[in-house]
């Protein structure tokens, strides 16, 4: 087996086993809320990105992620910063950003978010990154179809699967759009390291292995 191999199939490993099912992330559920009612909800949290508040049509998920989600959402974050950068793609990260609309009755806060480009008007993301540690009971994509955002990454159980907005639906993909070359499936075997910086080391350092060699000289 190659090497890319093993690492992929270790990180599988490690994460196919997880029960989502368990309350590490805590969830709490408030049902007939009102567009007024969410927003003094919102302003009660004030500007922090935890708990994250989802709404949909009058129901309201309020979710406090455990640390294991925070690390994963971070990790893919960073790594995801490394390839921008290794790649010369200019962004934008907006973390949680609280992205919704009175008028369809929608509001979410993905784990993590990224406007790629000029960032002066842009109402949504370009790209929302959701990690399922603990499933929840809201449709994060139902939400994000609504408000229109392009493309959604989900994270569950050591595998990154994208999917991207093709008029009124989501349909899964192979491969990014909104990072066109970006291997998801090797970047997901680095989600598994002692640290975040080491994620960044390692991952870097794989990415500039992997460079053509025209390239190579840079620093």
């Amino acid at each position: 087996m190659l090497n890319s191999d093993r690492m992929t199939a270790a990180s599988h490993d490690r994460w196919s086993s997880h029960d989502d099912t368990r309350t590490e992330d805590h969830f709490v559920h408030l049902h007939g809320v009102s567009w007024e009612d969410y927003e003094r909800i919102v302003a009660i949290r004030g500007d922090r990105s935890a708990p994250r508040i989802s709404f949909v049509d009058g129901e309201l998920e309020i979710m406090s992620p455990s640390n294991n989600h925070e690390l994963i959402a971070n990790h893919i974050a960073r790594l995801v910063e490394v390839w921008c950068l290794e790649h010369d793609v200019e962004f934008n990260a907006v973390g949680s950003w609280t992205i919704g609309e009175k008028r369809k009755k929608r509001a979410a806060e993905p784990d993590e978010c990224y406007v790629f480009g000029p960032m002066a008007g842009r109402k949504v993301p370009d790209l929302a990154i959701e990690v399922v540690w603990t499933w929840g009971g809201i449709d994060k994509l139902e939400i994000y179809r609504k408000l229109g955002v392009r493309e959604v990454w989900f994270w569950e159980k050591g595998v990154i699967t994208p999917y991207r907005l093709y008029g009124e639906r989501y349909r899964r993909i192979a491969s990014s759009k909104a990072l066109a070359g970006i291997d998801l499936e090797r970047l997901a075997t680095f989600l598994d390291r002692s640290s975040t910086s080491k994620a960044i080391r390692d991952y870097r350092a794989d990415l500039r292995r992997r460079r053509p060699s025209g390239r190579r000289n840079r620093q």
